[in-house]
């Protein structure tokens, strides 16, 4: 139990140290500052309260009418500065908390989309939900850490007022209060440990939940037009299903625990009054002072038994904690993990583009694709990549993007960012039709005569007029045919022009004329262009072609004298 404490808090500290030592530090520190004195002054103002109570029953058991005024004009004055204080703890709590989602909410965003980090861990069985991870557990971790933090530091005031005003009354009582808190502590440590993995379990679980839905509404023409709705239903309704069964595992767990801390706290308005009745009887002490130690009593044991008041919410705080430093550590290292003995394809960035003896790996090193590839494309000329489904065709590509490195051999290229990969289905950017024009470079400022005149280009020329102009904004991806999409996708390429294109498939979806169209407008660019097709029409617009065979080999040869198999 020592270690999984040990190793929680490494966890927890790794994710929340940078932030305090960041270049938001000082105000971090400065507003953390002022909730510990407003703690302070709040610990100060319950232990003076305490007092009131105490002088309002001794006035009233006394029937002292002028000491029992004086007393309620006192406790009304505290309550005055009590209220903003209260307030203002609460706004510059939730300020900090939000402050701190912010910055830490964009540092991870930074790992998540550097070196493409959100593209290497898609696959990463160990990672489900990174959307989940990012919005809701970041969020739960800063708001909790603070609530914890702060009933941390306000359980030590308080401890330190109210013990004194214990001590004062009995030390007896002192000793039942310590014992007491102790032997809670373990039970209740003892009995709900079960918890933090099951409430691990459910988070990933509901979000498992909420992911099929999602995919469902993204899918919903696919899975209509396939009449898939049972299968559907029936896949959403596991999902839900296993859901319920971890939470219901859950409350029962928590059920046990709350046997016992149920009358754990039930036991806490008797004790003190029990331990100080025969005092009272003796005439040793007055009744505002049992009253008095009745309320130090709770307050103090409330101090020492944060984990027996909190442990459900600790153990759901804890699973946060450890999904977050899993993410973390995954994002951290998603680029940098290499298979023991494993070998990767070098990459030069160079003017030009060509394979030197590529030998392509899938990425966990089952299965070679090719083998001994070696190919090099001059300026305008353009390369037509064909083979039989599954031979390594769009493999290829991904290895000369650089999201696979699995192999041997050397892939010289361009920057990145003087290429452009056009995959089948396009990528449908949220935002407006300008946008989807101008992307990946939104930013660039382009006359809108120019967007329609390639608009015209690509037999699109109605679309603006159709969706509501330039700035429409609309869900794309659904509003859109994949063949409109495409056209759309090469409007893209035409725009940027860029030294290389790539294009999988990228006119899968159209007819030949429309094909036609866009090839030769493509090659009235200085864009050098490699394609991947199954097409006999897509070879004239090339000037070689390369033929994976699904063996591993491959044969490169002029256009002219490439024969299409059908």
């Amino acid at each position: 139990m020592n270690r999984f404490n040990r190793q929680l808090w490494q966890r927890f500290w790794a994710i929340a140290k940078p932030y305090w030592f960041s270049n938001e530090k000082w105000s971090a520190r400065g507003l953390l500052a002022i909730l510990l004195v407003l703690a302070l002054v709040a610990s100060g103002l319950s232990v003076l309260l305490s007092f009131m109570n105490r002088n309002l029953i001794n006035a009233l058991e006394q029937k002292n009418i002028e000491s029992f005024y004086r007393s309620v004009w006192i406790f009304v004055g505290v309550i005055v500065v009590a209220i903003p204080l209260v307030v203002f703890f609460n706004y510059i709590q939730k300020k900090l908390s939000l402050y701190w989602r912010r910055w830490l909410t964009n540092q991870f965003l930074n790992e998540y989309f550097q070196n493409r980090a959100y593209y290497q861990i898609n696959s990463d069985p160990n990672v489900d939900n990174p959307d989940q991870r990012i919005s809701e557990d970041i969020n739960s971790f800063t708001k909790v850490s603070l609530d914890f933090l702060l009933i941390v530091l306000t359980s030590v005031t308080t401890l330190i007022g109210f013990i004194g005003v214990l001590g004062s009354i009995s030390l007896t009582l002192v000793i039942v209060l310590v014992v007491y808190a102790i032997a809670g502590t373990v039970i209740t440590v003892l009995i709900g440990k079960r918890l933090i993995g099951l409430n691990f379990n459910q988070l990933r679980k509901e979000a498992d939940f909420r992911y099929g839905l999602v995919h469902v509404r993204d899918h919903a023409e696919s899975i209509a037009f396939y009449q898939g709705e049972a299968q559907e239903f029936e896949e959403v309704k596991q999902r839900f299903n296993e859901a319920y069964r971890n939470f219901d595992r859950v409350i029962a767990w928590e059920r046990n625990l709350s046997f016992f801390t149920t009358g754990y706290n039930y036991a806490i308005a008797l004790l003190p009054f029990v331990v100080l009745a025969p005092a009272y009887f003796a005439g040793q002490i007055q009744l505002g002072v049992v009253i008095q130690a009745g309320i130090a009593f709770s307050q103090v044991l409330s101090a020492l038994s944060v984990i027996v008041s909190r442990f459900e919410q600790l153990s759901a705080f804890a699973a946060g904690v450890n999904r977050l430093a899993l993410f973390d550590w995954t994002l951290d290292t998603a680029s940098k993990t290499l298979k023991e003995g494993a070998t990767v394809i070098d990459t030069v960035v160079d003017s030009k583009l060509a394979l030197k003896h590529i030998t392509l790996n899938t990425p966990n090193y089952q299965k070679i694709l090719v083998r001994d590839l070696s190919v090099a494309l001059s300026p305008k000329e353009g390369l037509l990549i064909v083979g039989q489904s599954g031979c390594g065709k769009s493999s290829l590509l991904r290895a000369i993007a650089g999201l696979w490195n699995a192999g041997t051999g050397c892939i010289i290229r361009p920057k990145l960012e003087e290429m452009l990969f056009l995959p089948q289905r396009p990528y449908m950017v949220l935002g407006s039709l300008r946008s989807q024009l101008l992307y990946p470079n939104t930013n660039r400022e382009i006359l809108e005569d120019k967007l329609y005149l390639v608009l015209q280009q690509v037999n699109l020329t109605d679309l603006p007029e159709r969706v509501g102009g330039l700035d429409a904004e609309l869900d794309w991806a659904n509003i859109l045919s994949l063949g409109e999409q495409q056209r759309l996708a090469f409007a893209r390429l035409l725009l940027t022009q860029p030294r290389y294109a790539i294009l999988d498939e990228a006119t899968s979806a159209l007819d030949s004329q429309n094909e036609d169209r866009l090839y030769r407008q493509l090659n009235k660019t200085a864009t050098t262009f490699i394609s991947v097709g199954h097409r006999a029409s897509l070879v004239q617009y090339h000037q070689y072609v390369l033929a994976l065979t699904g063996d591993t080999t491959w044969q490169l040869l002029p256009a002219q004298s490439y024969t299409f198999s059908a």
